[in-house]
């Protein structure tokens, strides 16, 4: 099982399932079957609202000995309306309990966006608090308490640029273990992936495959589909591999941590193939030209009103 290195030596298995988009009465079979198939790392988040099935999968898998529970790296997230201090705590011991874990392998902060207590999802300007009332700083000195106190072995970021990693840093003198980002061959995010590893922040790569179930909720029009792409194509026929397993093993061969989502068994078993797969220096090159800088999710969601915008989310002018 590939597995890539944290700052501090810790091992976390390059190939997770994420869980992200997959219903509660789908995510406790899918979760079942990728423990039976060998993933040793799940992905899950407070917002994806299914931390309970995925709780009672990850429970009826230890009993039934397809895993141990240290032989499993499960990952949550702290949603946007928990970015006070107050309510970091609470936030991650109600991910605990849905799950029915005792502690964390890693706890990240979903998005560097801070809304009002007890919003899911903003609905107006009002909903949102700016980062000068809720400052990324005091939200990454919680996360640092939650380790200290054992409820995260290790904390990162998600979504968070150079600059906004680099803040949080330099306030407490604590790097983010992991920073989890949208990556696939349409954004390839080079300049941030080498910013991370000079930082000494490992990088996990969500929405690997395109993101291609998230076009109608994001109200996006896709035209070719990396799974389509001739490119991939063309490199999976000849490594008699699927495009979904050549997209899976280019986040593997750039030296990231990589989730793939699916709640169909044979696609599961299918993604966790990408494992032994390995891409040529040629058809490296080739995905390397497919480079758009186009963000599957691109954060327009928070931009209600005038708190946050491209700009400031993702450092870019």
């Amino acid at each position: 099982m590939k597995a890539q290195r944290l700052r501090d030596g810790t091992e976390m298995p390059a190939l997770g399932l994420g869980t992200w988009k997959s219903e509660p009465d789908e995510v406790y079979q899918a979760v079942r079957v990728a423990l039976q198939v060998g993933y040793r790392h799940i992905d899950c988040a407070a917002i994806y609202q299914n931390e309970e099935e995925v709780g009672r999968a990850l429970r009826d898998a230890f009993a039934a000995g397809d895993a141990a529970r240290d032989e499993v790296w499960i990952t949550s997230k702290l949603w946007n309306d928990s970015h006070l201090p107050e309510h970091t705590r609470p936030a991650i011991e109600a991910s605990l309990r849905k799950l029915g874990l005792e502690y964390l392998d890693l706890y990240l902060i979903h998005w560097p966006v801070a809304l009002r207590h007890g919003t899911v999802l903003p609905r107006g300007p009002e909903d949102f608090i700016s980062l000068s009332e809720a400052p990324l700083e005091s939200t990454w000195e919680g996360m640092l308490a939650l380790r200290e106190a054992g409820l995260a072995r290790q904390v990162g970021v998600s979504n968070f640029s150079r600059g906004q990693i680099t803040r949080v840093s330099d306030a407490t003198g604590a790097t983010p273990a992991v920073n989890q980002i949208e990556l696939h061959p349409y954004l390839q995010q080079g300049a941030l992936l080498e910013a991370c590893t000079a930082l000494g922040v490992a990088v996990t790569a969500y929405s690997p495959l395109g993101s291609p179930d998230s076009a109608a909720f994001m109200g996006r029009q896709d035209d070719v589909l990396l799974t389509q792409h001739p490119t991939i194509v063309a490199i999976a026929e000849a490594h008699a591999a699927t495009a979904g397993q050549v997209l899976i093993a280019w986040a593997l061969a750039r030296g990231t941590s990589v989730i793939p989502k699916s709640v169909n068994p044979a696609r599961i078993s299918e993604n966790w193939g990408a494992s032994k797969l390995e891409l040529t220096l040629a058809d490296m090159t080739a995905i390397a030209a497919l480079d758009r800088h186009e963000r599957k999710v691109d954060g327009s969601f928070w931009f209600v009103g005038e708190t946050y915008s491209a700009e400031t989310l993702w450092d870019e002018r």
